[in-house]
């Protein structure tokens, strides 16, 4: 008995949620082609298919790449504490995991670095 009313419940709270999840219908818009959606869109937006400059490519690609060099970092510091935590007083587990966090500290500073001389040549250059 407890058993179906547990499954019933369950059946009746799984129907119910499904409600939250249903799609909504949307007018959609209809163009000729792929390229005119896709300008209507941006334009929509705010922004434009037209290329970019060199300096914007030069200065979004090094956001991206500093962005992902900070997320390494920050994870290799973690992993480099764990290791260390979890040395047990092994002095070359130790050295291991401080040389980790040490590197992890080197890269950090390298890209940003190289962030500040790209900010400087497209500043200076571009």
């Amino acid at each position: 008995m407890k058993k179906n009313i547990i499954m019933t419940v369950l059946a009746l709270v799984l129907s119910v949620s499904t409600l939250f999840f249903a799609g909504t219908p949307v007018q959609a818009a209809s163009c000729g082609s792929a390229k005119q959606c896709i300008d209507q869109g941006l334009s929509a937006s705010g922004t434009s298919s037209t290329p970019n400059s060199l300096s914007s490519v030069l200065t979004t690609v090094t956001n991206i790449l500093l962005f992902l060099m900070g997320a390494v970092s920050v994870i290799m510091i973690i992993i480099g504490g764990f290791r260390y935590v979890t040395s047990q007083g092994d002095q070359t587990q130790m050295q291991s995991a401080k040389n980790t966090i040490l590197y992890a500290v080197i890269g950090v500073v390298v890209s940003i670095a190289a962030y500040a001389i790209v900010s400087f040549v497209v500043t200076q250059f571009v």
